[in-house]
């Protein structure tokens, strides 16, 4: 671990780049005063660290590590929540009314005065101004918060201070030691009923509360780190902790603090307790004078990093080095991501979604790494675990803007091929069964016991990852991947949906039964439609590779492969979501998961008629669904729309996905419905990129390349939409779509320059 120098090629990729982006509205998300009622914290991340805003800029705020997770025995793995590093907390001294701290105070507009806080998407940094005005004093104050992009291990925080007064004033930096989350369930071992008795038995309740608090809440709490060790020097100005995450990794932080060049503080002394460990001092302060304060902090995880004396070298390295240097390399380097874009001509809120959601992913996928993306990232939304979202929704996302990020999700699968495998013949079947929900960490099921149906019945998520991890190799045409990592978990895929589908008797059909569907109201269905196109592909893709590889192809893949039962309404000319014996009739908002069969990584073929009777059959009930929409929704629609070759349609859909009200304020936090608070759902998040990067564009990833699968289409009110930087196979390109003089839209492909960054830092 070290503090890189300053990198003069990022730096003048940073400059070229600025003119562009400096002024760009669409990267700056502002908070006002207006906003303290309903306030959806933001998040700060580099994809190994994390952590949530707060209002005032100086709070203490939950945050996380990659992967590190609580294993307390009979509950389901959570992430663990580290000792909270963000805060730096400031009083004006003792009044007459007492002593009050400003993370403590309400907010209020008499207290906190020309507020505005703004998340710069394009820096990665979150800056909070404001007067804050206690009794007779008042003080301008000025916070710049960064996780680095350009060195992952360090965070740090900047706070200016300028007092309308003379004397002394109370400043504290601490590390907030977490109590653990009481009360806590055994989710590993109640089912449905018995978790609603518990709840209720603790007064807790399945409900979403305003502003941020999920619907889930009540069992979607962060899990425990326990502090083993830890100490702070007065005279260095450090803290620091050695911890581990309950029944699970180690982890270490430190804290190396700055004060202003010639400021002498009266004292310091370091604090400990149960709940805080701190350097706080009495510093003194003259009128109109501003005074910067830093708050360096280092950490790591087991495996990734050191121990708690290395991140005190580092936190002090760091300090050497100085924040205005750090800031500057962590600005370069998301300057550097920012060149893989999505550039929108003629919507101003389009663009600026796009932003936020690629925002969102850049921030919890770290390049080059085994790590995945949970379904609402590093927070304890669906308690961190991963889904089929990470291969289906984010992945397909990142791969061709940022493809060291999608690899780290794609190896994910093939670090888990163990567990997989493990399971598998648990159940005496062949090959890998992957978890519904895995742990990020060791890919366990970590499945809660009342959703226990799902993880043997929803079973499509084996086939959504061997999709994934052929897309990497189509994208990247990477052989020595795809024969080390890919190929195997492709291959155990395959033999899992071999010895899992069943002959058809009388016939050389095969059934794949007892299947939860995508819409998981039907939980138990033979022949889910999607669930056995799935495993098609899965099985053909399996037969591919190994032909790529020069490997020995099991005949019963193609067999299986070509006499799975496909539901098909022959009479009305289009597919039906399971076999016809299962009566259609339950009201779930979407109305069906056939245009997911448009989905770009599964993309069935079919003939234009039976793709828009698809369409037309899959929309028919949506209309008169009570249901709340669901952010995953429309995604799949406006795809499906396209494909169909109805351009309206499809452009509709995506401006659904704009209004509906999932985009929580002031910093665009997608939420998984309007009404649930299940926040930071990258699932929605990749779901709306692909929209633009494959929906409107028509391309595909096969096996020749980026094939025009479909026509490109754009909204009426844009004029044009360009894809920076695409990645393919060792080549860069930019990717246009733009009106011709007849107003047909044209796809245009230009050779561009590989981003001018290292892909580590």
């Amino acid at each position: 671990m070290h503090v890189p120098g300053r990198c003069l090629a990022l730096l003048l990729t940073a400059v070229c780049t600025w003119q562009t982006h400096a002024s760009d509205a669409s990267f700056r998300l502002t908070a006002t005063a207006a906003n303290w009622a309903t306030y959806f914290p933001g998040q700060l991340g580099n994809g190994y660290a994390s952590t949530l805003t707060g209002p005032r800029g100086t709070e203490g705020n939950l945050g996380f590590l990659a992967g590190l997770m609580d294993y307390t025995p009979g509950d389901v793995s959570r992430p663990a929540a580290v000792p909270g590093w963000s805060a730096i907390d400031y009083s004006t001294g003792p009044s007459h009314a007492g002593t009050f701290w400003l993370n403590q105070v309400d907010l209020s507009p008499a207290r906190f005065r020309d507020y505005q806080q703004v998340l710069d998407m394009y820096d990665g940094t979150l800056s909070t101004s404001y007067r804050y005005v206690d009794g007779h004093k008042a003080t301008q104050i000025e916070v710049t918060s960064l996780v680095s992009q350009a060195a992952p291990h360090l965070a740090a925080t900047q706070l200016a201070l300028t007092p309308d007064f003379d004397g002394d004033i109370e400043l504290s930096f601490p590390l907030d030691l977490w109590a653990p989350h009481q009360p806590r369930f055994a989710m590993a071992t109640l089912d449905g009923p018995s978790l609603m008795e518990a709840l209720a038995a603790n007064q807790q309740r399945l409900q979403a509360q305003p502003p941020d608090r999920a619907d889930r809440a009540a069992v979607w709490y962060a899990g425990d780190t326990q502090v083993l060790a830890a100490d702070g020097d007065v005279r260095e100005l450090t803290l620091w902790l050695d911890g581990r995450a309950a029944h699970g990794a180690r982890m270490a932080q430190a804290v190396a603090v700055s004060l202003p060049a010639g400021l002498t503080p009266r004292d310091v002394t370091l604090y400990r307790s149960d709940y805080k460990l701190s350097l706080d001092m009495r510093v003194p302060v003259r009128k109109g004078q501003r005074y910067v304060f830093h708050k360096i902090v280092a950490l790591s995880r087991e495996g990734w990093g050191g121990d708690a004396k290395e991140n005190r070298a580092l936190a002090m390295a760091a300090r050497r080095h100085g924040f205005d240097a750090l800031l500057a390399e962590h600005r370069a380097a998301w300057h550097a991501l920012w060149q893989s874009d999505i550039v929108i001509d003629g919507d101003a809120r389009a663009q600026q979604i796009v932003h936020s959601d690629l925002y969102y992913l850049l921030v919890n996928a770290a390049p080059d790494t085994a790590w995945p993306i949970g379904a609402c990232g590093m927070t304890p939304g669906y308690t961190g675990h991963v889904f089929w979202d990470s291969d289906s929704w984010v992945f397909p996302a990142l791969l061709l803007l940022h493809p060291e990020r999608a690899r780290s999700l794609a190896m994910f699968r093939s670090h888990g091929l163990p567990q997989a495998q493990q399971r598998a013949r648990a159940r005496g079947l062949r090959g890998a069964m992957y978890p519904w929900e895995a742990d990020p960490d060791n890919g366990s099921s970590q499945t809660p016991h009342s959703a226990q149906l799902l993880d043997e019945r929803e079973i499509h998520v084996n086939a959504d990852i061997a999709i994934a991890q052929w897309q990497y190799f189509l994208a990247t045409h990477d052989r020595r991947w795809l024969a080390d990592h890919g190929w195997p978990v492709i291959r155990a895929v395959a033999d899992f949906w071999v010895s899992r589908a069943s002959p058809v008797v009388g016939t050389s059909g095969y059934a794949i039964e007892h299947v939860a569907s995508v819409d998981e109201d039907y939980n138990d269905v033979p022949n889910d439609t999607f669930t056995n196109l799935s495993a098609r592909k899965a099985l053909q893709i399996a037969d591919a590779a190994a032909r790529e590889l020069g490997a020995a192809s099991d005949p019963q893949w193609r067999k299986v492969a070509h006499g799975l039962v496909i539901p098909f309404d022959a009479q009305a000319g289009h597919h039906l979501d399971f076999d016809a014996s299962v009566p259609h009739d339950i009201d779930s908002w979407g109305g069906s998961s056939l245009p997911m069969l448009s989905y770009p990584s599964l993309d069935v073929p079919m003939d234009p008629s039976t793709r828009r009777r698809n369409y037309a059959y899959a929309i028919a009930p949506i209309e008169g669904s009570s249901k709340d929409p669901n952010s995953m929704g429309f995604t799949p629609l406006s795809i499906a729309a396209s494909t169909a070759g109805d351009p309206a349609a499809a452009a509709d859909w995506f401006q659904r996905n704009l209004t509906a009200k999932v985009l929580k304020p002031p910093f665009n936090v997608r939420t998984e419905t309007a009404g649930n608070n299940t926040g930071y759902f990258t699932t929605a998040s990749g779901g709306f990129l692909q929209n633009l990067l494959y929906g409107f564009t028509g391309l595909r990833l096969q096996e020749p390349g980026l094939v025009e699968a479909y026509e490109p289409m754009l909204p009426a009110q844009w004029r044009a939409m360009t894809l920076r930087h695409v990645a393919l196979r060792g080549e860069y390109l930019d990717i246009t779509l733009e009106r011709d003089a007849y107003g047909k839209v044209i796809l245009h492909r230009m050779p561009s320059r590989a981003p001018t960054f290292p892909e580590t830092y």
